[in-house]
């Protein structure tokens, strides 16, 4: 995995003369020569976190809603992750995948929206804090698809296969863990760590 350089002076990363800036998502040229620790992009994405510069950008977790042991495990421990990274977690706010997602974002200090395709608000999972009723159905899948700038699919089905083309179609980066529909183009990653810091080297985009 690429590393770039954190400067601890400007609490930013750098790279090739440039300064990440963590509202726009964009690297500037710098006004001088900074030095900084090697750090991957995942790490310097949770420095930024810390240093409460980060903008929450969306990040999708997609799955089934009858979900096996070790699915739950690992949404569960991604949306805790994303919750540590500085990362809004946007899914389909109802049970299965999604609630354990919330579960872990949750408890990590993050604040779960749940884009729902029911009528009513109260179909979410106990764990969502922000519950959005789109009463459209399925079709709320391209919602969360162009919403986040990266989706992770944990296990899953045709509704999870939807999300993951949609996502494609609209140039996300799209991850497939734990028995999750195989797609072309989508890699498969085994661990948590490993998608973080695929999602983070997305998001900094060094070059």
């Amino acid at each position: 995995m690429q590393q770039i350089l954190w400067s601890g002076a400007l609490q930013r990363p750098i790279w090739n003369g440039c300064v990440f800036d963590p509202v726009r998502f964009a690297w500037t040229k710098a006004d001088g020569g900074h030095r900084g620790e090697a750090v991957s992009p995942a790490r310097a994405l949770r420095l930024l976190s810390q240093a409460a510069q980060l903008r929450r950008v969306p990040v999708g977790i997609i799955g089934p809603r009858e979900a096996k042991p070790h699915q739950l495990e690992t949404a569960e421990a991604l949306g805790a992750e994303l919750a540590r990274h500085g990362l809004q977690l946007l899914c389909g706010g109802r049970n299965g995948v999604m609630e354990a997602a919330c579960r872990g974002h949750a408890e990590a200090g993050g604040i779960p929206i749940g884009i729902l395709p029911d009528d009513e608000w109260q179909a979410a999972n106990p764990f969502v804090a922000i519950p959005i009723a789109t009463g459209i159905g399925p079709a709320r899948n391209a919602i969360i698809a162009r919403a986040c700038v990266a989706l992770v699919a944990v296990g899953g089905g045709v509704g999870t296969l939807s999300e993951m083309a949609l996502g494609l179609q609209f140039g996300r980066l799209v991850l497939a863990m734990n028995d999750a529909p195989a797609v072309d183009d989508v890699p498969i990653v085994q661990s948590v760590a490993e998608a973080m810091e695929l999602i983070s080297a997305r998001i900094l985009q060094p070059t």
